[in-house]
C-alpha cells in the first residue's frame, strides 16, 4: 500500500485545474464623480473614531457595535461560512482510521460437519484509508475554491453591516439632536408670544387693542405650544431607534453633545473612482461571489471526466491476542475504484449551464455594484455642494426675517401697523429658523452617507 500512495503521489499533485480564467472587468464608470471639487479635508479611509467628532456620538457607536444584534448574527454568519470552507478543504486530505476488533464464536455439533462443537476466535488492528479521492481533475479543489470565496464574501458582508450600522446610529443621533434644537426653538418662540399674549391681553382689557389681535396672538401660543409637543415627540421616537441599534438602553451618564453647527462630522475626500474597489464591501463581496461562481464552472466541468477513489488499510491479524503482533501476522487490503460518466441523461452537461450561466449574472451585479456605488458618491457630492450653499443662504434669510420681525414689533407697539405684520413676520423668521435646522441635518446626514459611500474608512 505504501508503495502504491508513493506512485500515485505525483498524479495527484499534478491534478489539473478546469476553472476557466477570470477576466479583469473594466469599471463600468469614469474615473472621476461627477459634481467633484476636490473639497474635503480628511482622506475617505479615516477610522470612524476620527471621522465623528462628538463624543456623545463616538461612545453611542462603540456601545452599538458591540451589543448590536444584527451585526451579531453578520458576524456568526462569518463563522459559518469558515466553518463551512473547513469542511470543504478537509476534502482534499485523506480521511485515516485506526480500528481494533476482537471476534469470538461458538458453533454447536449439531451444526458442525465433525458433528462436535467448534469456537474460533480472531483479533486485528489496522490503519486504514476510506474512500478518498484522487483530484486529478480538480474538482474537489474547485469545489473548495468555491467554499473560500463564499467565506470572504461574509466577512466583506460583515463589514457592510458594521458601516450600515455606524451610519444608521449616526443619523438616528442627528436627528435627535435637530430635534433638540427645533424644540429649543419652538419653547423660545412660545415664550415670546406667551409674553406678547400677556401683553396684549393687558391693552385689550384696556381697550387699546382690539378682540382681533388678542385672537391672533392666542394663535401663535396655540401653534406654539403643537410645534413643542410635535417636537418633543420627535426626539422621543429618535431616542427609542437609538437604543434599538445600539442593542441596549441609552446610557445616562454619556458625555454632552454637540449642536448641528457644533462639527459633528469631519469633511472627507472623494479621491478618485477606482478606490471604491477596495474599499466598498459590497464590491469586495460582489467580487469574491464572481469568483465563487468561477470556481463552480471548474467542478462541473471535471464531473465530466473519471473520478478515482482509493480505499486501503494495513495491520495485523491473528487467531489468538497473544499472537497478534507476531511476525506473520501483517494483513492489508488495497481497492481502487475507478468510476467513468457515460450517461447521466443531461445531468452533467445541466449543471455545468447552470454554473456558467450564475457566472454571468454575478458579472452583472459586479458591475451593477460599482455603478451604484459611483452614483451614490456623485450624488452625494452634488448634495453637499447644494446644501452648503442652501445653508448660506437660508443664514442670511434668518438674520433678514429677525431684522423684518424686529421692526414690526417696534412698529406695532408705537402704534404704527397692525398686529397682521407682526404675526405675518413671527411666523416667516420661525419658518427660516426650522428650515435652517433641518438643512443643517440634512448636511451632517449627507456627510454620513458619503463617508458610508466612499467606504466608512473599514
Amino acid at each position: 500500500m505504501r508503495n502504491s500512495l508513493l506512485l500515485a503521489l505525483p498524479v495527484l499533485l499534478a491534478s489539473c485545474n478546469m476553472e476557466p480564467a477570470l477576466d479583469k472587468i473594466t469599471s463600468p464608470v469614469s474615473e472621476s464623480y461627477t459634481g467633484n471639487d476636490g473639497s474635503g479635508g480628511v482622506p475617505a479611509d479615516i477610522a470612524w473614531q476620527k471621522f465623528f467628532t462628538d463624543p456623545r456620538l463616538k461612545r453611542l457607536v462603540a456601545i452599538g457595535l458591540e451589543n448590536n444584534r444584527d451585526l451579531r448574527v453578520a458576524t456568526l454568519n462569518v463563522e459559518q461560512a469558515r466553518a463551512q470552507y473547513g469542511i470543504s478543504r478537509s476534502q482534499l486530505f485523506p480521511t485515516v482510521n485506526v480500528s481494533g476488533s476482537g471476534q469470538r464464536s461458538r458453533t454447536p455439533g449439531t451444526l458442525s460437519q465433525g458433528g462436535t462443537a467448534v469456537e474460533a476466535k480472531s483479533y486485528d488492528v489496522s490503519v486504514g484509508v476510506t474512500s478518498y479521492e484522487l483530484d486529478l481533475f480538480g474538482r474537489v479543489r474547485s469545489q473548495n475554491n468555491a467554499a473560500l470565496e463564499q467565506y470572504f464574501a461574509s466577512d466583506a458582508a460583515r463589514v457592510g453591516a458594521q458601516i450600515s450600522l455606524v451610519s444608521e446610529i449616526a443619523n438616528a443621533y442627528f436627528t435627535e439632536r435637530s430635534a433638540v434644537e427645533q424644540m429649543e426653538l419652538s419653547q423660545r418662540t412660545l415664550n415670546a408670544v406667551s409674553e406678547t399674549y400677556d401683553l396684549t391681553k393687558m391693552r385689550f382689557d384696556a381697550g387699546d387693542v382690539s378682540e382681533l389681535d388678542l385672537r391672533s396672538v392666542d394663535v401663535q401660543v396655540q401653534t406654539a405650544k403643537a410645534n413643542l409637543a410635535a417636537f418633543q415627540q420627535r426626539r422621543a421616537e429618535a431616542n427609542n431607534a437609538i437604543a434599538f441599534l445600539i442593542g441596549t438602553a441609552v446610557p445616562s451618564n454619556l458625555p454632552s453633545g454637540r449642536g448641528l453647527e457644533g462639527g459633528l462630522v469631519s469633511e472627507v475626500k472623494a479621491g478618485v473612482s477606482s478606490q471604491l474597489l477596495v474599499r466598498r464591501p459590497d464590491i469586495r463581496e460582489a467580487e469574491h461571489q464572481l469568483r465563487s461562481a468561477n470556481a463552480n464552472i471548474g467542478a462541473a466541468r471535471a464531473a465530466f471526466f473519471p473520478r478515482v477513489t482509493l480505499t486501503g488499510g494495513g495491520g495485523t491479524a491473528s487467531k489468538s491476542l497473544g499472537d497478534l503482533f507476531q511476525s506473520g501476522s501483517t494483513a492489508w487490503s488495497f481497492a481502487p475504484q475507478i468510476s467513468v460518466p457515460i450517461f447521466d441523461g443531461g445531468f452533467n452537461k445541466a449543471t455545468l449551464d447552470v454554473a456558467e450561466v450564475r457566472k454571468q449574472i454575478e458579472v452583472a451585479r459586479y458591475e451593477r455594484s460599482i455603478q451604484n456605488a459611483f452614483r451614490e458618491v456623485s450624488d452625494g457630492l452634488a448634495a453637499r455642494k447644494g446644501l452648503n450653499g442652501q445653508i448660506a443662504a437660508f443664514e442670511g434669510l434668518v438674520n433678514a426675517q429677525q431684522k423684518r420681525f424686529d421692526l414690526a414689533d417696534a412698529r406695532y407697539k408705537q402704534g404704527v401697523d397692525s398686529y397682521f405684520e407682526v404675526l405675518t413676520a413671527q411666523q416667516d423668521l420661525f419658518d427660516a429658523q426650522a428650515s435652517l435646522i433641518q438643512l443643517r441635518l440634512s448636511r451632517v446626514v449627507n456627510s454620513v452617507g458619503l463617508y458610508k459611500a466612499l467606504g466608512g474608512g473599514w
